[in-house]
């Protein structure tokens, strides 16, 4: 008996640790980007379902944008297209374009909707289509295509499809859905002038509609424990400021330059503060929003 209430004890006690955060956070935007491990493993999955379904309830409204990378590419080696990237954006013609928003609107998003309603959630599909919510336009990339021998000559616009950047977020949608206290997912397909759809990087969504909502926070799920230091020592906090110089001595390589850029941009938006979790690590985003030591690493 002594032991379990000893347990107890230090249960409430994390609930009082939690307690000024949720104040801090209660009414709030909290944009979050699902992707990487967390949308594979089956317990990781409805780990983070019950994670939002807990902060809708506490009051802070989630808004959850996702990937889904690897399911477009399963479909597409059973469809026998190859896939090719740019600069890591994939090369998105026509065919691609049907598969991508086949995966994304109609399996992955539908998925996780459910898993959501399931656990007792109130959750609602949409893509970038839906009410014009994203609107985008056709991506331009600069470069050199293969292994130019001129190394001096000037680089060229590479065609990559329908893959588009955000010119536009109608966040009405969202602010209604919000109100009426159910979770938005979203499905980072974007719409152009002319109504056709575009394959927009997911980080890069969460960004921009984080930015148009003026979220509290935006949290990036990955499958890395967020930015580290040439000692392979994670970096908690770090403010924007120092972003480019990590970038220039290849302290932030890879594919962490995308994220960080994308949380750069977020806070130009005028979000309060981002965040690089690792979403294998299960309540990633309950740990890092609700104690002090947090998860990751968060920019501002």
């Amino acid at each position: 008996m002594v032991k379990t209430v000893e347990e107890s004890i230090e249960k409430a006690k994390v609930l009082i640790e939690a307690l000024p955060y949720m104040q801090e956070f209660r009414h709030k935007t909290i944009v979050i980007k699902y992707g990487g491990h967390a949308m594979v493993d089956e317990h990781l999955k409805k780990q983070f379902a019950l994670d939002v379904i807990l902060l809708k309830q506490i009051g802070i409204n989630p808004i959850i944008v996702h990937g889904g990378g690897p399911q477009i590419n399963k479909l597409l080696d059973r469809l026998g297209i190859k896939p090719s990237y740019v600069q890591g954006m994939r090369v998105t013609d026509g065919e691609t374009m049907d598969v991508v928003e086949m995966v994304l609107v109609g399996q992955v998003n539908k998925q996780i909707v459910g898993l959501i309603n399931h656990c007792g959630g109130k959750a609602v599909g949409l893509s970038g289509r839906d009410g014009d919510l994203v609107c985008a336009k056709k991506m331009k990339i600069s470069g050199k295509k293969g292994d130019d021998p001129m190394q001096d000559a000037p680089p060229e616009l590479i065609d990559v499809g329908r893959v588009g950047q955000v010119t536009k977020v109608n966040i009405g949608v969202l602010e209604s859905l919000s109100k009426n206290d159910f979770i938005p997912v979203i499905a980072p397909v974007g719409v152009g002038e002319d109504g056709q759809a575009f394959n927009i990087n997911a980080d890069l969504v969460a960004g921009a509609i984080a930015g148009a909502l003026a979220a509290e926070k935006m949290i990036l799920l990955t499958d890395v424990p967020g930015v580290k230091n040439k000692s392979g020592e994670l970096i908690t906090t770090l403010p924007k400021g120092e972003l480019e110089g990590l970038i220039d001595d290849g302290t932030i390589a890879g594919g962490m330059i995308p994220k960080v850029r994308c949380c750069e941009e977020a806070l130009r938006r005028g979000v309060a503060k981002t965040c690089i979790v690792d979403g294998r690590v299960e309540h990633s985003i309950l740990l890092e929003m609700f104690t002090r030591e947090g998860v990751g690493t968060e920019i501002y």
